[in-house]
């Protein structure tokens, strides 16, 4: 009697493991994801022709952005990959005199959709000429702030790939006197920004709504 209790038991955890396997690969995406290191650079505030124009002095905002290339698993039929996620971290120099030699970690989550397969595709995100100016006290050269830039790729909320400018992928996690997450600097999806319409075929499309922290 006892064996077959067990027997019964354990056909029926059996059971649960081998649907459970069944319908996440019937209803989720599996991907594998190539990625390049992060970069940055300063652009300046695009000025567009038509309509009433105004007088004003372009200044800089910073941009970050990564390549990415996305492959699904042997005998897909799928086009693209429904949705990605990518967690950026960006180190910037605390401007806080006081604490002179430490870093301020900023976070945002961009969610992407129907993001191309098999070809190369960039996501970014972006720190506004105000944002630069809270950290460096000019207009320009927003990239001097930044240390170090990091990121993450989730596919179904799992994660693919991990990368970094420089450093060891996974630094953000590290415990560090010299480091501390701050909100007061917003980083912003490429939607959030002027050039939400430029470049548009680069970028993989940004999720409306779900593209903040």
């Amino acid at each position: 009697m006892k064996n077959f209790l067990f027997y019964k038991i354990f056909s029926l955890i059996a059971f649960g493991i081998i649907t459970g396997l069944s319908m996440g690969s019937v209803f989720g995406q599996t991907a594998a994801v190539l990625g390049g290191k992060p970069a940055f650079e300063d652009l300046q505030s695009p000025e567009f022709s038509g309509g009433k124009q105004k007088p004003f002095k372009p200044k800089d905002w910073l941009e970050i952005e990564t390549k990415l290339k996305i492959s699904m698993g042997a005998g897909s039929k799928a086009r693209v990959c429904e949705k990605l996620v990518v967690k950026w971290y960006v180190a910037v120099k605390n401007p806080d005199p006081s604490k002179s030699g430490t870093l301020l970690l900023l976070t945002k989550d961009v969610e992407h959709m129907n993001v191309p397969l098999e070809e190369e595709i960039y996501c970014s995100v972006y720190l506004s000429p105000v944002s630069i100016k809270r950290l460096t006290g000019f207009d320009r050269a927003g990239k001097n702030a930044v240390d170090y830039v990091g990121y993450e790729v989730l596919v179904n909320g799992e994660k693919v790939l991990q990368e970094t400018s420089k450093g060891r992928p996974g630094w953000w996690n590290a415990a560090s006197d010299k480091i501390s997450r701050s909100d007061s600097v917003p980083l912003l999806n490429k939607n959030e920004t002027p050039f939400r319409a430029m470049w548009w075929d680069r970028y993989a499309e940004v999720t409306e709504g779900r593209g903040t922290r």
